[in-house]
């Protein structure tokens, strides 16, 4: 693709991201390419939804974020309004959706601009709710002490027909989790969960999350889900500290939504779209999760190490008895890959890692 426009998401509090913006900028002055700071707010501002965000940018076709995985998702949640395209620069410490090395940004950018990069898709999640969400009065400027302005409500999407029985629409992505979690220390959440239409079980539980793929690593993986390959199609529901004999994941198929029904006697849960609270449900209330029609375009300039980055940001250890084994790949790479293995994805050949 020939980059047009590039939008710009920075972790402000880190001095090589800005360090690396300047550089991103410095490469689009030199290409007459259009280049916007995006998501950027002050304490004393109200953040905007994706949508405003995008059209007061200019609608970039590239979305460069710069800083850990939580900087990515702010990036991922605009670029879902447009299908642009982002690059994640890593200058975090424990993240999976990061990959180019602040070093290589210009390379990076060279080889996205000659239409030469990989790009990957990510599912992510969206979802239809009984009323439009709200944040409570008073709950906002909690929600300020110690960190940035909260994102506002979702707005419902007006080009969805909305039916009381369907619920609503709402403009919303979610490329990690959308979760339900309780408000009170004191006062679990009780949560009819359905899939695929189906009453699977009541819950009383602190949360109850719906991960993708990719998100199965964060939330989800602490509260004891399962690992799943970004790239898989699949839904994960994970309940959290549960009540119940049932206490594992279930692992849905993409076109099985999920959805989180607060019982009559539950108390008022908290609806968090990657880690960002969008409303606050009362008893009655229920969202339905499932697949966005749009899946995220991610650069790569090569196919992911999922597995070895697993082994890495996780620090596996190897079990004691195997300490004196002889570790080998399982297929060395000294002749051509047979045929019947051809369609498989293998680590490159130690000559191709150079």
């Amino acid at each position: 693709m020939s980059v047009q426009r590039v939008g710009i998401v920075v972790h402000g509090g880190r001095p090589r991201a800005l360090a690396a913006a300047d550089i991103v900028r410095r490469w689009c002055e030199r290409r007459d390419v259009g280049c916007v700071a995006i998501d950027v707010w002050s304490q004393d501002e109200q953040r905007r939804d994706a949508r405003e965000e995008v059209d007061a940018a200019g609608s970039p076709d590239l979305i460069v974020t710069l800083g850990g995985d939580g900087t990515f998702l702010r990036g991922a949640r605009l670029a879902a309004q447009n299908n642009a395209l982002v690059l994640g620069v890593d200058l975090g410490t424990l993240g999976f959706l990061t990959e180019v090395p602040a070093d290589h940004v210009e390379y990076a950018l060279d080889t996205i601009h000659r239409s030469q990069v990989d790009i990957e898709t990510r599912l992510m999640l969206t979802m239809r709710a009984s009323c439009p969400l709200k944040l409570p009065e008073g709950l906002e400027t909690l929600l300020r002490y110690g960190r940035g302005p909260a994102l506002p409500p979702p707005p419902v999407r007006p080009e969805c027909a909305v039916a009381l029985d369907w619920g609503v629409a709402l403009n919303v992505t979610a490329l990690n989790d959308i979760v339900l979690e309780k408000l009170a220390r004191d006062r679990q959440v009780s949560l009819g969960v359905y899939l695929a239409g189906r009453l699977l079980a009541s819950y009383s539980a602190d949360a109850v999350l719906v991960a993708t793929p990719t998100g199965s690593t964060a939330y989800s993986f602490a509260a004891g889900g399962p690992v799943i390959s970004p790239g898989a199609d699949a839904i994960v529901f994970t309940p959290v500290a549960p009540h119940m004999t049932f206490n594992r994941s279930v692992v849905a198929a993409p076109h099985e939504p999920v959805a989180l029904r607060v019982l009559g006697h539950s108390g008022r849960a908290a609806v968090s779209v990657d880690g960002q609270l969008r409303g606050v449900l009362d008893p009655g209330d229920w969202i339905g999760v499932y697949a966005a029609p749009q899946r995220l375009r991610v650069a790569r300039l090569g196919p992911t190490d999922f597995y070895g980055r697993l082994r890495e940001r996780m620090r596996l250890t190897d079990a004691p008895a195997t300490a004196d084994a002889d570790i080998t790949p399982m297929w060395p790479h000294t002749s051509p890959v047979p045929d019947d293995l051809a369609h498989l994805r293998l680590p490159p050949a130690p000559s191709d890692t150079g």
